[in-house]
């Protein structure tokens, strides 16, 4: 009988698909076991920011994720490293939601009721888009991965443009861009998170890393439209 580390977090009955091989289930159970945890550190990170005098600053706490990110990717993961790697995960997500700090003090400003509105319509995308993923045979959006990788060109170039022009309109289309991009990125992830576990990369953590990233990245965003939409009712 596995154990619950072994498991997850979450029963078998909610990862029972068909047409996925067993071990490639109580992979994924981990995965989401794992990012699980990881929505809860961001908490716990964005929380600190929020309401206590402990902040590093945006600017600092996004190096200090990004280097614990880099760190993460260059442990090996084993047996042995596994404790060690999840703690790296946890720092990582934990700073990356204290990096999220003046964002949603801006927001809430703004609006507080934002906040959870935001949160909620990020899971809905992120549960739709990772069923429609999961429950796609053909394997079809792993062919979406040059087309992403452009995108995310695309939303560099766009940020550079509009730091000498100041456009609204660009930053519109970046923010836009970047749900869009950020949505597809979910259905491409989880994928090829399946794919991975197919040719034998058992590395859950990391894997968690890629959903992670893009949970943020679609929360971001609509953060960002929802305030500016609620902004121009008031005016």
């Amino acid at each position: 009988m596995a154990t619950r580390t072994e498991q997850g977090l979450f029963p078998d009955a909610l990862f029972k698909f068909d047409h996925l091989e067993r071990p490639i289930q109580q992979h994924l159970q981990k995965v989401y076991s794992c990012l699980a945890i990881s929505m809860l550190t961001a908490t716990a990170g964005a929380y600190l920011h929020l309401f206590t005098d402990f902040s590093v600053g945006n600017f600092l706490s996004a190096i200090i994720s990004l280097g614990l990110m880099i760190w993460l990717a260059s442990t090996h993961h084993s047996k042995e490293t596994e404790g060690k790697r999840l703690a790296i995960f946890a720092g990582f997500t934990f700073f990356s939601g204290m990096s999220l700090g003046p964002l949603l003090d801006y927001v809430i400003q703004v609006d507080p009721s934002i906040i959870p509105t935001a949160l909620l319509g990020t899971f809905v995308v992120f549960v739709s888009f990772s069923l429609t993923a999961l429950f796609n045979t053909d394997r079809t959006f792993l062919y979406m991965g040059g087309a992403l990788v452009s995108g995310l060109s695309m939303l560099c170039l766009l940020g550079l443009m509009n730091i000498f022009m100041g456009s609204q309109l660009l930053y519109d289309i970046q923010l836009y861009l970047g749900l869009a991009v950020f949505c597809a990125f979910i259905l491409y992830d989880t994928q090829l998170i399946v794919e991975k576990r197919r040719n034998g990369d058992v590395d859950y953590i990391w894997h968690s890393v890629d959903l992670f990233i893009d949970f943020i990245g679609v929360f971001r965003r609509l953060l960002v439209l929802l305030s500016k939409k609620e902004e121009k009712k008031r005016k």
